[in-house]
């Protein structure tokens, strides 16, 4: 139903769970995700390293094949990584997001399918899931101090930068043919592998934040009764 206060959506039988257990998860997943992206920043620098000597003539005595298998590996890890964290992400932002529910019914301006659909659709992904992060962020703050949103907004800056210089960077690899845009193309990858780095550890800090708030305002109780 609608609550006319606030054009709001209410969201039915929410009630409180621990998001301790799924949180840790979703940390160990994004823990991997900065491995495979480290791993895939030393293939990059192979790569170009190769990429370099190609384009002098220099002899590479097979370190060419053993440059791209490398690269490609990085790639499959990294998309295994990538995957697996999504769900456990998702299993773990639904939790925290019915939770918030609770502490403030009518706080939230997206319905609770978009926890997983605003991550899915194009263009909206690129501000619905972080709408809905503030959302739970705003109504698992302490009841008379509200956390300010520098955490997630630079964690959300950084994953955007990420997810379109990856795209970007991922055409100009397939495309490259010369040894010359290989090494830009892959540049260009290492930058978004770095970007994804630094994101994925403000993931981690912001999973951290919002379970210890969602903890301590279960054991704070009801909100206090105006004076």
């Amino acid at each position: 139903m609608i609550d006319n206060r606030h054009d709001h959506f209410i969201a039915p039988a929410a009630w409180l769970q621990s998001p301790i257990g799924l949180g840790r998860a979703a940390v160990a997943g994004l823990g991997v995700v900065i491995a495979t992206d480290l791993f895939a920043l030393g293939a990059g620098f192979f790569v170009r390293d190769v990429s370099g000597d190609l384009e002098s003539g220099a002899l590479l005595d097979g370190r060419a094949e053993l440059a791209d298998r490398l690269y490609s590996a990085a790639g499959v890890v990294q998309t295994v990584a990538l995957l697996t964290t999504a769900v456990l992400f998702l299993c773990w932002f639904h939790r925290v997001r019915v939770n918030a529910e609770v502490f403030d019914p009518y706080g939230h301006e997206k319905k609770r399918g978009w926890v997983v659909w605003g991550w899915l659709v194009p263009i909206v992904n690129l501000w619905y899931p972080r709408r809905m992060t503030l959302d739970i962020w705003n109504a698992s703050s302490p009841w008379s101090a509200p956390r300010p949103h520098g955490l997630v907004d630079g964690w959300w800056t950084f994953w955007v930068i990420s997810l379109l210089s990856g795209r970007a960077a991922s055409t100009a690899y397939r495309k490259a043919e010369s040894p010359d845009e290989i090494h830009d193309a892959v540049g260009q990858l290492m930058f978004s592998d770095t970007m994804d780095v630094v994101a994925a550890a403000l993931a981690i800090a912001v999973v951290l934040r919002l379970n210890r708030m969602q903890y301590e305002k279960a054991l704070a109780g009801p909100a206090p009764l105006p004076a």
